[in-house]
């Protein structure tokens, strides 16, 4: 999704009333703008067709101009101005979105084949297409064809598309998808009982990890189609993302769950450089949904020590390799953080009590001020050399309660940093909604 004045002039007035696309329309009760009760934070739906859904939350979905925003509909990608909230059909049905070129008005994305996607997470290798769509002009490019992997990202001066490759397709839950979820997971425990969701998927991954099925990760060059393989394994590689800054730096996991995996590397395009991002210290310690921060230097992911106990949003500075640790409450953990695009203020979509946390009250979508505690003018002699303890002091946006985390929030800043975009099934279908971070 992409931006303008969802930043310009007065908040009021940054979402006038929408011109709005002739799409199917969403279910009637679903209001269009609201003021939370619990929170007094101004909440609008920038959607008009149930289920559909903002990027995934590190993939960029915003222009350079920050005039527009990207999202997946059923009917296609959707464009919004956000000064206006009208929305435009960019593609017709059976496109999904990678991602917006981070300096064009480029939106990069998939074909699927038979011109949709069969289930909500099919990766359809045999007969994708990866398309350059120029977003002010509608004409679409088609970069590949058929390609030998999946594209995930692409880099900072779109010149080199980057994802995986397996050796074989492995569906994580077999059967048909669930609808209003991210997968729909479930498994049966040793007692022969049915597992929540957020355990079947656990069983699910570990499954997966288990196959030790061989893997590459690979780049594709957006003019010449040559594809060139990064790096190669028989752990499961995921997760590939560009540095926003650096042509050349990929990051990437080891999936599986979390407290079986080295989870965060980062590598050079050619290969070279690759690095462990964060060694356990501790059974049982977690970390991962590893994200850049915007100006490229830094990787923050989620980090638990053990998990489940003690939580943390994780810094790790790519220069200088200090690290800085954000402590926050149970209640305060979330599935996925972010952060602004100056660096100063960090968000989180919260969970629910079947997550990790376990949080008894943690269905909020919340804002995080960052705050160093150690800067009391008496250090460790060697205080240099150590984690740098911070706190995020929090704030509620949105009361979640009716929001069910089978589906992630998965939520982004707006450019500006006025606004933060997130989808959510709080009224029954999924729908894109953005949440202003003024109060009022």
């Amino acid at each position: 999704m992409h931006k303008r004045d969802f930043l310009l002039g007065a908040a009021a007035a940054a979402f006038a009333a929408p011109a709005l696309a002739q799409t199917p329309a969403a279910k009637a009760d679903i209001p269009r703008e609201w003021i939370d009760a619990d929170t007094g934070h101004r909440l609008v739906r920038l959607s008009d067709e149930d289920n559909s859904k903002s990027l995934y939350f590190h993939d960029n979905a915003f222009t350079a101009d920050g005039k527009w925003m990207i999202f997946d509909s059923p009917s296609g990608i959707q464009m919004v101005e956000l000064a206006t909230r009208k929305l435009r059909q960019l593609t017709p049905k059976g496109y999904g979105s990678l991602m917006v070129s981070r300096t064009k008005n480029i939106c990069y994305a998939r074909k699927f084949p038979g011109g949709e996607k069969k289930s909500a997470d099919d990766k359809g290798r045999a007969g994708i297409e990866i398309v350059a769509i120029d977003m002010d002009t509608g004409k679409i490019r088609t970069i590949a064809k058929d390609i030998k992997g999946y594209v995930t990202t692409v880099n900072a001066d779109d010149t080199l598309l980057a994802g995986t490759w397996a050796e074989r397709e492995y569906q994580l839950q077999p059967g048909p998808k669930v609808a209003n979820t991210d997968g729909g997971y479930n498994a049966i425990g040793p007692d022969g009982k049915p597992l929540s969701f957020q355990a079947a998927k656990e069983v699910r991954m570990a499954e997966r990890l288990a196959q030790n099925i061989p893997m590459e990760i690979f780049t594709l060059d957006i003019q010449t189609g040559e594809r060139k393989v990064v790096t190669a394994s028989t752990d499961w590689l995921n997760h590939v993302q560009f540095s926003p800054t650096d042509p050349h730096r990929l990051m990437y996991c080891h999936e599986g769950p979390w407290h079986s995996v080295d989870r965060i590397w980062t590598i050079r395009t050619d290969g070279t450089g690759k690095e462990n991002v964060h060694k356990r210290m501790m059974n049982m310690e977690i970390a991962g949904h590893e994200f850049f921060a915007f100006d490229g230097e830094r990787i923050l992911y989620d980090l638990q020590t053990p998990r489940g106990e003690d939580f943390w949003l994780a810094s790790y500075d790519l220069k200088t390799h200090k690290r800085i640790w954000y402590h926050m409450e149970r209640n305060e953990w979330s599935v996925h953080f972010q952060i602004s695009r100056d660096g100063k203020r960090f968000a989180g979509d919260g969970g629910d009590a079947d997550m990790v946390a376990r949080a008894p009250d943690g269905k909020w979508l919340y804002l995080f001020q960052p705050e160093i505690i150690d800067d009391l003018g008496v250090s460790a002699p060697n205080a240099a050399e150590l984690v740098r303890p911070g706190v995020l002091r929090a704030t509620k946006l949105v009361n979640l309660k009716t929001h069910n985390y089978s589906t992630e929030p998965n939520l982004q800043f707006t450019p500006d940093g006025k606004w933060i975009v997130f989808r959510s099934n709080m009224h029954g279908p999924i729908h894109v909604y953005a949440v202003q971070v003024a109060k009022g």
